[in-house]
């Protein structure tokens, strides 16, 4: 089907239509903005400053997944913040395809990292002494170029959808983002297959990757039986973090995208919950139930002010 679209442009309607409620609005994403980057950006900082950590095939992926979150955040975050400031919020439609590419590109590429990290755990606890074997820099380095490889696979499908469909009027998306099901129902024509198309590459892509998850941390927790005390107490930690991190991203998105293709009046509440929270609560999750990255964040603070005091 060839490209029939006269939109030039789409009207992004936003959370909130309410100018008191649109100034609260910015204020607290734009609060949230400024803490993903800046907790994400000191994760990353503190691994890459430290050789212990960034030898550790656990925070070398932790380091990959706060740089992930730093980009999906601002993919959505900033234009939805400075559209609060505006009474019409329009994105055009070469604008509205790259969201949609680059959004689905770096959580397609996350989701990849997310199975990576519980592999790396079912490792260390099933087989550690094959681990420094098995989880080599090699291996490593196959598993961060698969997540950009099926991150780029996944988006490109995702805008082949959209980019083959044509938009002649209205162009009006009661949303605060360029989404799939909202932008299919502007359509000028069926979009049913289209739909079934999206679900099956979003939504199965979530369930599939989803369930793996559950078994390997399954696996994982059952395994511990074994293992001393003190084993298990430091296993829960690191296998608690890396579950909530799957539960806040995964659940809303396996809402959004395991259904018909339609599209519902609190989409837009369910979206907050997997693109502004997660990336934003990652960085807390992680450091405060990691000693080890709260005791390298320690030193690393310690030597900037050593360093500032000397000059």
């Amino acid at each position: 089907m060839p490209n029939q679209s006269v939109v030039t442009e789409f009207v992004l309607l936003g959370l909130s239509q309410n100018p008191h409620v649109q100034k609260i609005e910015f204020v607290l994403f734009l609060s949230i903005y400024i803490g993903t980057l800046s907790g994400n950006l000191l994760i990353v900082v503190t691994i890459l400053s430290s050789p212990a950590l960034l030898g550790s095939p656990m925070y070398f992926f932790l380091a990959f997944l706060s740089f992930l979150d730093m980009c999906i955040s601002s993919v959505i975050v900033p234009k939805m913040t400075i559209d609060c400031l505006y009474e019409k919020k329009t994105i055009s439609f070469g604008g509205c395809q790259t969201q949609i590419f680059a959004g689905h590109f770096f959580a397609g590429a996350e989701v990849i990292v997310l199975t990576a990290m519980a592999y790396d755990r079912y490792v260390a606890i099933c087989k550690p002494l094959h681990y420094s074997t098995i989880m080599n820099a090699r291996l490593c380095g196959i598993l961060v170029g698969v997540a950009w490889s099926g991150g780029f696979l996944h988006s490109t499908i995702q805008v082949a959808f959209t980019s083959q469909l044509p938009f002649c009027g209205p162009n009006i998306i009661d949303h605060f983002m360029c989404d799939l099901f909202p932008l299919l129902k502007l359509a000028c024509t069926d979009t049913f297959v289209f739909g079934l198309l999206v679900v099956a590459n979003s939504g199965f892509f979530c369930i599939l990757i989803f369930s793996m998850l559950i078994v390997s941390y399954g696996v994982i927790l059952f395994s511990l039986r074994n293992h001393s005390t003190e084993g298990q107490r430091k296993a829960l930690s690191t296998c608690g973090s890396h579950i909530t991190v799957v539960l806040l991203f995964f659940m809303p998105c396996i809402f959004e995208y395991v259904r018909r293709p339609t599209s519902f009046p609190f989409d837009k509440m369910v979206s907050v919950f997997y693109t502004v929270f997660p990336t934003f609560f990652n960085p807390l999750i992680y450091t405060f139930r990691n000693k080890e990255v709260k005791n390298s964040m320690g030193r690393l603070w310690h030597k900037i002010f050593i360093n500032s005091a000397e000059k």
